[in-house]
């Protein structure tokens, strides 16, 4: 399986997954023509997409999920809980896409991937972590979470490969210029992991995984040096067999660089 981080931070997050000949996407939290263009020059393919996950409802992953599923005509799987806020915000009317309820423990089969949500803690309805399995070998994605719990450590044991969220260096937080309360929101449990909070899962994690792209960077409260010294740190005897890379956006003509192969 490849997977490709076309979008990752505040203004937008979506991952595109593929294997034999079939793809998925993990939110959508851009426009959907943003979205194609970039699908197209990160090498992706728009017409092979079987559906859309959605791990929640905020803005930055919703964005372009039900105009890119109708234009598409895919369906999209989320929880019940985020299911109803779509519902809710459109004020009950006829949804333009086929929506499909994950539920937690419980795996379902698209195409011939096997994909399983976890619960994940972040101030959203019913916010999940997704699990993408093809052919023995699996993909976590965890974004948008204030801890991780042992269940939710237990559950990402189970992967090859692991998107976890590394959202912010909690002394550039205490110093930023964010306001108190959008502060406490953040470091909450039901708000963002930190760097130190995602080096302690993957050094927990670090003997079962094979790569780990770190995503959901904060462009004000963190910087990629400072997510990969202490993802690396986490490592530890570890850091000769696991690849650790960012999710982030290319510059103008080189490779697209947030991608992973298992």
């Amino acid at each position: 399986m490849e997977c490709i981080a076309l979008a990752s931070g505040s203004s937008g997050n979506c991952l595109y997954i593929e294997s034999n000949d079939a793809a998925l996407l993990i939110d959508a939290g851009l426009s959907r023509k943003e979205i194609l263009a970039r699908l197209d020059r990160a090498g992706g393919r728009a017409e092979i997409l079987q559906a859309i996950l959605v791990t929640h409802e905020h803005i930055d992953h919703l964005r372009g999920v039900f105009p890119l599923a109708r234009s598409l005509g895919i369906p999209v799987y989320a929880t019940g809980g985020t299911l109803h806020e779509f519902i809710r915000c459109r004020g009950n009317t006829v949804m333009p896409v086929e929506l499909v309820r994950c539920r937690f423990g419980e795996c379902q089969t698209i195409g011939n991937f096997r994909i399983e949500a976890c619960p994940t803690s972040h101030d959203a309805r019913e916010p999940c972590a997704f699990r993408v399995a093809e052919d023995g070998v699996s993909i976590g994605c965890c974004t948008d979470t204030g801890i991780i719990t042992p269940e939710m450590e237990a559950w990402l044991a189970r992967c090859d490969a692991l998107v976890l969220e590394s959202n912010h260096c909690p002394e550039m937080l205490r110093a930023g210029p964010y306001p108190e309360v959008l502060k406490r929101r953040i470091r909450s449990r039901h708000g963002h992991l930190s760097n130190p909070d995602a080096a302690s899962c993957i050094r927990n994690l670090a003997a079962q995984l094979h790569h780990v792209m770190l995503t959901h960077l904060s462009e004000v409260n963190n910087t990629p040096e400072k997510a990969l010294v202490s993802a690396r740190e986490g490592a530890g005897l570890f850091i000769d067999d696991l690849l650790i890379t960012l999710a982030s956006n290319p510059c103008p003509g080189q490779e697209w660089p947030g991608r992973m192969s298992i």
